[in-house]
């Protein structure tokens, strides 16, 4: 793999902690700027609250009193009215007492603003001013100085008479950063300290997400090395990772079992060719001895060629009908159909076969009279199915095929069609041993012996795959099929397609 892929390549654990310390650094930006607003809102409040105290103070103190000519003393703060903010909220200030009435002269200023002096006229257009002569104390904060931000705070004084004889007006600059030095490294700190504390939470977290993932990314390298037996734990914390890691789990032994069955099948394809090829070539090797000029020793010899040659056209025909199903690509020549008539032929092609080895055919189709009317005529009795008639008498003979292999003498196999909640139904009954119970699951699986005595049945021409090649024509028709047995009563396999 080239290096800048590489480089560029990432994995889920870094990519997991990255993308949630992005996330987290967006989150703490946004909480930070909107703490340091509230901080500062908050700081601003603070500020007002203990300038208007002051002011309010010095005010009472001059009630009922002469005004003084030249400002009161600087004065200074240790403490806060509210509680939370703990720092010296004013340095170096004083008050300035303003008396009424204002004359249109220059009023001195506090020393927030260097003790300038400003017009009567002017003085009286700022908002707190005209509030305290309207007798309600008042702050306000503006901008002077070169764009330094003061905050005011003015008080009215009230006369011996109650009426108002001047304005105790105060002011202190405030933090040009919006917040006091050490109330900024404060929330600088603490925010870091978030960050700190939200980055390794997220650490945390990316690694209990990407640990379960890493493990099923090593665990599917390892498969695809041919390691089947690989599997990983299921994580119960996370629903997603469970459900994950038990279908992977299930993926793998489905993948093992797959490894397995193709196995299976190889050495059964191989064992089945095997043996007609090497009868083949031992009779070849016999006629090259001189069995060729015999004329009676090679009648025989010439005829288990040829049994041996159909033998492997058929297996090869088998096989390929199978693949062409397992690939979706059977070609099906869909018609309506009479599965009962269908079935009846097929016992007649079957019947000398069977009357070789003491064996009866019998096509029962009453349980489908039953349901038509009493005045209904026989041929619409037979239900109809959409089926191709080739392929459907292929079934047909693999199951009547298996079925007189496996019974004995004097016994009677029955085919019954009946109609069915899901379609029309055939079963092929025999009377033989039966299949034990254990077996009765796999027997539709391609070469599957049940026990030794089936498999000697191999020597009369069976293949082992006629119940896998039924299942597989009758899926591709839309239908199912399964089988019932019990020991020493006969085994019944049944198939079912849609009806018409």
């Amino acid at each position: 793999m080239p290096l800048v892929v590489k480089f560029f390549m990432q994995t889920i654990r870094t990519r997991l902690s990255l993308n949630t310390f992005l996330v987290l650094l967006l989150g703490m930006t946004l909480a930070g700027a909107l703490a340091w607003r509230a901080v500062e809102r908050m700081y601003v409040d603070t500020q007002r609250e203990n300038l208007l105290a002051q002011a309010r103070l010095i005010a009472a103190a001059l009630e009922g009193s002469a005004l003084p000519t030249e400002s009161v003393q600087p004065y200074s703060q240790q403490s806060n009215v509210m509680p939370g903010v703990h720092t010296r909220i004013l340095g170096e200030g004083g008050a300035v007492v303003v008396g009424l009435p204002l004359e249109d002269s220059f009023t001195q200023m506090p020393a927030a603003e260097q003790y300038v002096s400003i017009p009567t006229a002017d003085l009286i257009r700022r908002s707190e001013i005209d509030s305290a002569l309207k007798g309600t104390p008042a702050t306000a904060i503006r901008r002077v100085l070169d764009d330094q931000r003061v905050l005011y705070a003015a008080a009215p004084v009230y006369a011996a008479n109650g009426q108002i004889s001047g304005i105790v007006y105060i002011a202190t600059p405030l933090p040009a950063g919006g917040l006091p030095a050490n109330i900024i490294l404060q929330l600088l700190g603490a925010i870091l300290l978030a960050v700190l504390l939200a980055t390794f939470a997220g650490s945390l977290l990316a690694r209990r997400i990407a640990r379960p993932l890493e493990r099923l990314a090593e665990a599917a390298t390892a498969i695809s090395k041919g390691d089947l037996k690989q599997r990983v734990e299921t994580d119960n914390r996370i629903a997603e990772l469970h459900s994950l890691s038990h279908t992977f789990n299930e993926m793998a032994e489905s993948l093992r079992q797959s490894d397995e069955a193709k196995k299976a099948f190889i050495a059964d394809v191989t064992h089945e060719l095997r043996t007609p090829l090497t009868v083949i070539k031992g009779t070849i090797e016999t006629l090259e001895d001189g069995a060729l000029d015999d004329a009676e020793g090679r009648g025989p010899l010439l005829a288990s060629m040829q049994r041996e040659t159909d033998r492997l056209i058929r297996l090869v025909n088998e096989l390929l009908v199978l693949t062409r199903a397992d690939a979706g690509s059977l070609q099906l020549n869909l018609q309506s159909l009479d599965l009962a008539e269908l079935a009846e032929t097929r016992c007649e092609v079957f019947s000398g076969l069977a009357a070789r080895r003491g064996v009866a055919l019998k096509v029962d189709s009453f349980g489908v009279q039953e349901l038509a009317p009493a005045n209904t005529a026989a041929s619409c009795l037979t239900p109809n199915v959409l089926a191709d008639p080739d392929r459907l008498a292929q079934v047909i003979d693999n199951l009547l095929d298996n079925a007189i292999r496996h019974s004995p003498e004097n016994s009677t196999i029955m085919v019954t069609i009946k109609s069915a909640h899901q379609g029309v139904e055939c079963s092929v009954a025999d009377q033989g041993t039966g299949i034990p119970a254990r077996h009765l699951p796999f027997i539709f699986e391609r070469f599957y012996r049940v026990d030794a005595a089936r498999a000697r049945n191999r020597r009369d021409g069976g293949t082992g795959l006629g119940l896998a090649i039924a299942r597989a024509l009758v899926n591709a028709h839309g239908g199912g099929i399964s089988a019932q047995s019990l020991e020493g009563k006969g085994t019944t396999i049944t198939f079912w397609l849609p009806e018409v």
